[in-house]
């Protein structure tokens, strides 16, 4: 039995095509703004942490010389040789 003119039976899917096309229009916008997002605040992405942080002169460059010197990276002698370093070049 036909419907109409015949051309009702592939109306019925047109919501399903509009559906898919406005979910595919926000996944599409959401990927874009997060991965723009991401480059400006230094952030890895979902879950991720803030990058550490840059802050100019000698504290920053104590605390990357302690880090090194927990992690055994440089011996006791190197780091107090390099710490005195930093803080003679610190006046």
């Amino acid at each position: 039995m036909m419907w109409g003119d015949g051309m009702g039976g592939g109306m019925g899917w047109m919501w399903l095509f509009w559906l898919l096309l406005v979910v595919g229009t926000v996944v599409v916008v959401l990927v874009l703004v997060q991965a723009a997002t991401r480059g400006r605040d230094g952030r890895t992405g979902r879950g991720g942490t803030a990058a550490p942080p840059t802050e100019p002169g000698p504290r920053r460059s104590r605390e990357i010389l302690e880090e090194r010197y927990a992690r055994g990276e440089i011996s006791i002698e190197e780091y107090r040789e390099r710490l005195r370093n930093l803080e003679e070049g610190g006046r």
